[in-house]
């Protein structure tokens, strides 16, 4: 294994199918790092500000709400300039600079720009926090066989490339990803809001709060909200009684929750920053060049007995539930 052959050399990108159920669901490249056992003992710097993986939720997340629920969100959808962000954040070769272009308009309040740049951050994440180990790993990896992953070096000269900007600038850690995401989550963004959940940071620390946040992100349709959701509706929602009845509580859920995103409109195709994101720093590559997510997903971690219970969750979550009702 790759691991064997250079102690220096991180390996991520060391899973296995079976692993794929476990990783694959989750949203962050800092936390897919987690997910495959790094332990920054290369020595290299940055370790500290990768993202920690969904923790139990805090009671100190509440202050902001004494009722224990935030208020309705009017803002949760702004057709026209959200989907030209999205939009730009699968095209811009220049991250680093669209992002510093995001953070002017959300200082000024803009709440979709907030949550774009945590994406950004997200996917450079791994990279910010150490570009010379980056690049020192991405050069052994070229010099090695790599037919159990053709599309690794690919991907990781991708990554370097669009975010080869944040070489010389702080990395973002946790705390200016959260920090960045409350502020989107609280001017109104539903993605951003189910980003914090995910994160083990709720606005509110309530059961019935994380009833209402996924009945809204239900009801919304949007695919970012899904896609940020999905990671806290997983093995993270099993036993959690404030979510019974819902698609959640295991690895196909996850799974669920994401594909679901790429049906509605989520870009998640062959180079989408959502598959170029896992195969560069989290290691997990289609070996069928081209391969956009959901066949993916259906190829690598779901079962052939398993295919139509899937479409069943998929497709549960595609309608909008009436007011009170979670699915």
């Amino acid at each position: 294994m790759l691991c064997a052959t250079s102690k220096n050399l991180r390996c991520p990108w060391l899973l296995s199918a079976a692993a794929v159920l476990l990783v694959l669901g989750i949203y962050s490249a800092q936390w897919l790092r987690q997910a495959a056992g790094v332990s920054g003992s290369s020595g290299r710097t940055g370790s500290s500000q990768v993202a920690q993986v969904p923790r139990p939720l805090p009671l100190a997340s509440a202050q902001a709400h004494p009722a224990g629920l935030p208020p309705a969100h009017p803002a949760d959808h702004a057709p026209d300039r959200p989907l030209d962000m999205r939009q730009a954040l699968e095209a811009r070769e220049d991250l680093f600079d669209y992002a510093a272009q995001l953070r002017l308009a959300a200082d000024g309040g803009d709440a979709q720009a907030a949550w774009t740049m945590t994406r950004i951050y997200d996917y450079c994440g791994l990279y910010a926090s150490d570009p010379q180990g980056y690049a020192l790993d991405s050069a052994m990896l070229s010099a090695l066989d790599l037919q159990a992953s053709p599309g690794l070096l690919a991907a990781r000269q991708q990554v370097g490339r669009r975010c080869a900007g944040f070489a010389a600038a702080e990395p973002p850690g946790r705390r200016v990803l959260l920090q960045r995401r409350q502020q989107a989550a609280q001017a109104g963004n539903l993605a951003a809001e189910a980003a914090l959940l995910a994160m083990g940071e709720p606005l509110s620390p309530q059961p019935q709060y994380r009833q209402e946040l996924v009945r809204r992100v239900i009801q919304s349709q949007d695919p970012e909200a899904f896609l940020a959701l999905s990671p806290a509706m997983g093995a993270a929602a099993a036993g959690d009684l404030a979510l019974s009845g819902t698609v959640a509580g295991n690895t196909l859920s996850q799974l669920a929750w994401q594909v679901a995103a790429c049906r509605l409109g989520l870009a998640c195709g062959p180079d989408s920053v959502l598959m170029n994101g896992y195969c560069a720093n989290g290691g997990i590559c289609s070996r069928r060049p081209g391969q956009d997510f959901e066949s993916f997903v259906f190829d690598a971690a779901v079962p052939r007995q398993g295919v139509e219970k899937m479409n069943e969750l998929i497709n549960s979550l595609r309608r909008t539930p009436a007011r009170g009702e979670l699915q």
